[in-house]
């Protein structure tokens, strides 16, 4: 018997998070593990007059493809993957799959060459998300791998990811609008600043913001969602930061990750381990370096780290800060292949300071 939540899931990522309209062309990719999902949102997106097409995921594939493949085979990019990333109407990316950690043991220096070769096309990609022109969302299903990373069981996890998504809620839908709204404002305060700080225990980093876009993370992009993030000044970011969290990318963790930043770039990179799958990634393209994105965390639902960063990102009073491509819908103009979300718990000892006064204190707002 199919979880009612599921159904659930599928009828907010359509109607909400994706708006699909009759005769849109919905791509939905995912594990075979999330069947259940897929299926819900084929009949959803059908009923709805939509198009939709799967793309469906097997175990192993990807780190075949990291193994076996040349250099020429690394930087290919289909005519597929063109025509959709310039055509689609909407996408939807559900991750879950069987190994978290499958590409552990795989060269780092060639997930950088696949992606930066993969640049030209992201960055289309993410100029057709921020116009809309492309409605895309990532979400997660849960599977045993991902309950495995946050050490719960399956039914645990279940329960900790569609509390999230707001799902145990008699109208989700409704409730991410009381959300978007109340996330409005923090937008707009956070629209007056011109500087940011933020200082706590091994961290005091600081950022220009001026001119650019706070934006209003809603369950639009990811589902579940909570956040307002904005693109500061390219060159601004001055100072040091120390992640106690782990930096999850690509499958791989990176423990007790400390950055020193000048003018913008990171000059100085350590970790108590993978610190050559840091130095690589770092080093995918010359805007790797640099932050894209900067973001106070705002789902107070989200109350534990799983190594999984649609959640951690989100957790309520914690902050991160995205190294390489900005989100164009912010102002943001660093471009690179890399776009690495790294998770600063700043709910205890932390403040941030906006124009030199302190605006957030131990992961809460001072004001609005």
């Amino acid at each position: 018997m199919t979880d009612p939540r599921i159904e659930k899931l599928a009828k907010v990522l359509v109607h909400y998070s994706l708006g699909v309209k009759k005769n849109d062309w919905v791509q939905i990719d995912g594990p075979y593990l999330a069947e259940e999902l897929m299926r819900a949102l084929m009949l959803e997106i059908l009923a709805g007059g939509g198009h939709p097409a799967l793309r469906v995921g097997i175990p192993g594939a990807t780190y075949l493809f990291y193994t076996h493949a040349n250099k020429n085979q690394l930087e290919f990019i289909s005519p597929t993957a063109k025509l959709k990333v310039e055509k689609l109407d909407a996408q939807l990316t559900v991750w879950g799959g069987w190994n978290t950690k499958e590409l552990t043991g795989v060269d780092p220096k060639r997930i950088a060459i696949a992606r930066n070769a993969l640049r030209p096309l992201f960055d289309k990609k993410l100029k057709r998300i921020a116009t809309r022109d492309l409605r895309w969302c990532g979400t997660l299903f849960p599977t045993q791998a991902s309950a495995q990373d946050a050490e719960m069981s399956l039914e645990e996890y279940q329960d900790f990811v569609y509390h999230a998504d707001k799902l145990d809620k008699r109208d989700p839908i409704a409730e991410w609008r009381k959300v978007s709204k109340k996330q409005a404002r923090i937008a707009r305060f956070l629209n007056t600043l011109k500087t940011i700080r933020i200082v706590g225990k091994d961290t005091d980093l600081s950022f220009n913001v001026t001119g650019r876009k706070w934006v209003n993370c809603d369950g639009k992009l990811n589902f579940p969602d909570g956040e307002v993030f904005t693109g500061p000044i390219e060159n601004s970011a001055q100072g040091h930061i120390r992640y106690t969290f782990p930096a999850v990318y690509g499958g791989k963790a990176v423990e007790d990750v400390r950055l020193v930043f000048k003018k913008g770039k990171v000059v100085q990179a350590k970790a108590d381990k993978g610190e050559d799958y840091l130095h690589a990634m770092l080093d995918t393209d010359p805007g790797a370096r640099y932050v894209g994105e900067l973001s106070f965390g705002t789902n107070y639902s989200i109350k534990r780290f799983t190594k999984h960063t649609l959640f951690d990102e989100k957790i309520g009073g914690t902050m991160h800060i995205a190294v390489g491509a900005s989100l164009p819908e912010s102002g943001g103009r660093n471009k690179s292949g890399l776009h690495w979300d790294m998770v600063c718990d700043t709910r205890k000892g932390f403040t941030v300071y906006g124009n030199g006064k302190p605006i957030h204190k131990n992961g809460k707002f001072l004001k609005p």
